[in-house]
């Protein structure tokens, strides 16, 4: 198979979901699905010592969620799929942002009981805004939640999107018995034997058979749904759903693994093949482009605590991978000589000696890489369009209890802070560390792995939530205009920062002193 039949088999996508929706168990049986896990435990099996896959991270395994972006890769029915399980946590948008970057589609899911949660609604925004598809998976059928019809009007009034139920439950709860799957025309039943999964449906949309389903309020409801969808809901529209204006919805219970199987064939029918990426100066890179080229959307420290590496993530945005070729960093017009790769099976990693445009590669990193950097395989560089970066709003001052661990301390916060999580900032004179984050929770982790992976306990003491902004012409900033409610700083590329007590206290500042360009992160 040429390169080009390789990329156009590729199919990359992020799951995105409020935490507890079942995004991880949900990635958890696609991977039984392509083969990749013979075991679909649960995810929170404390007792029984079972933990998803995507789960890798001491601290999420004893609090049960995801804090981490994890990549996977299978394959499935001559399609290469590359998952990106996104943390669900809000305190980690900032890692989930940059992630939505690296892919061609997102899946969503939806909790039935809950809805549409604020965490869903902050990603699907993210993906609006890039125009990428997005397909929905309502959850956990298998327990009591809204009406099915509820739930279609909250996605199509919260979320403005258009929907399009590619299948409808019959029941919910403990009178789930299945869903009709309008886009294969056939009823797929719940705890049923494999042989007796799929039942036909005549030209009409009925039953064939004559099945005791067939008297159930549940199916009769579910029919009279269905003639109202087919009546006054919209049509479906592969054009749309490729554009981001229209979502095809599923029904289903990932944890019983209902409804998972169908859902990621049909999805495999529409999900988009690698699309096209766009420079920093306008032009368009596309996939199937000879050159290799590629940006840097994560760096993870520590994957593997025994080797204290770090790797560098790297979304494949044209041409052929090889182990072993040169590529230059466009940042710093440095070439280097790739002779260690990886691809991911969640926490099993494999060398990787090819990978084409759509795939998800590591690139092991004694410091070279940012996150945003791009590498291309010729000299010409040229750089793809910046990932954002969003400005903190809490802030800490980190120190080590012990002093004489200062050579790790300082260690540590550098790798950690180069994952992006968590942002870097000194005092004028004193030198004094502060961290900055979108949220506590990110303390937290910093916290624990500088104790678990650097031997370092460290001092947090709260200087509580400021407003950080950075200088368009730092040349005119002057010491003296910091005073009791603005503090100035640097950050770890060593810019200026002021942070300023509250909104009250920046706005006085920039009436004082006009001349002073200001400007946030995101």
């Amino acid at each position: 198979m040429n390169t080009k039949e390789e990329i156009q088999r590729r199919r990359t996508f992020a799951i995105i979901s409020h935490p507890d929706a079942g995004k991880t168990t949900m990635t958890e049986k696609l991977l039984y699905f392509g083969g990749a896990i013979r075991d679909a435990g649960t995810v929170k099996g404390k007792k029984t010592g079972k933990f998803a896959t995507s789960d890798w991270m001491e601290i999420e395994k004893q609090r049960g969620i995801s804090v981490t972006s994890s990549v996977m890769q299978f394959d499935y029915r001559g399609n290469r799929i590359n998952i990106l399980d996104t943390p669900g946590h809000q305190d980690f948008s900032e890692d989930t942002y940059r992630t939505l970057m690296a892919v061609d589609s997102a899946v969503m899911i939806v909790d039935a009981a809950k809805g549409i949660e604020a965490q869903t609604l902050k990603l699907f925004k993210v993906c609006r805004m890039r125009g990428i598809p997005i397909f929905t998976f309502i959850n956990k059928l298998d327990r009591q939640g809204k009406e099915p019809l509820e739930l279609m009007e909250e996605i199509e009034e919260v979320l403005e999107i258009e929907s399009y139920a590619m299948n409808w439950p019959i029941g919910m709860g403990k009178e789930f018995l299945g869903i009709y799957d309008r886009y294969n025309n056939r009823i797929e039943q719940f705890r049923t034997n494999e042989d007796e999964r799929f039942l036909e449906v005549d030209e009409e949309g009925e039953l064939v058979a004559d099945h005791s389903m067939k008297e159930t309020s549940y199916y009769k409801q579910a029919m009279e749904d269905i003639q109202l969808l087919a009546e006054a809901g919209n049509d479906f529209d592969e054009e749309r759903v490729r554009k981001g204006e229209l979502t095809p919805v599923f029904f289903g219970s990932a944890l019983t693994n209902f409804g998972v199987q169908t859902f990621l064939e049909t999805y495999l029918d529409f999900a988009p093949k690698p699309q096209p990426r766009a420079t920093n100066v306008g032009d368009i890179v596309d996939p199937t482009n000879e050159e290799f080229s590629g940006f840097i959307f994560k760096i993870q420290a520590n994957m593997n605590p025994a080797h204290r590496d770090r790797i560098a993530f790297v979304r494949i945005v044209s041409g052929e991978f090889t182990r072993g070729m040169n590529i230059t960093l466009s940042r710093t017009g440095k070439s280097y000589k790739v002779s260690s790769s990886t691809q991911f099976l969640a926490d099993d990693r494999e060398t990787v000696d090819t990978a084409v445009a759509g795939d998800i590669i590591g690139l092991y990193d004694v410091g070279n890489y940012q996150i945003g950097d791009t590498v291309v395989g010729g000299k010409k560089g040229f750089e793809f369009e910046k990932l954002p970066q969003f400005t903190p709003e809490l802030f800490m001052k980190v120190t080590a209890k012990n002093v004489m661990k200062s050579k790790h301390f300082h260690k540590g916060i550098l790798q950690l802070v180069q994952e992006g999580a968590i942002q870097y900032y000194k005092t004028l004179h004193t030198e004094d560390v502060i961290l900055g984050a979108v949220g506590q929770l990110q303390f937290e982790v910093f916290e624990h792995r500088m104790k678990n992976e650097y031997n370092v306990e460290v001092r947090m003491e709260p200087i509580g939530s400021k407003v950080a902004r950075w200088i368009e012409n730092e040349e005119e900033v002057k010491e003296s205009m910091t005073g009791p409610r603005s503090m100035l700083v640097r950050d770890r590329f060593d810019r200026y920062v002021f942070l300023f007590e509250n909104d009250f206290a920046m706005r006085w500042f920039q009436d004082k002193y006009e001349h002073i360009r200001l400007y946030n992160l995101l």
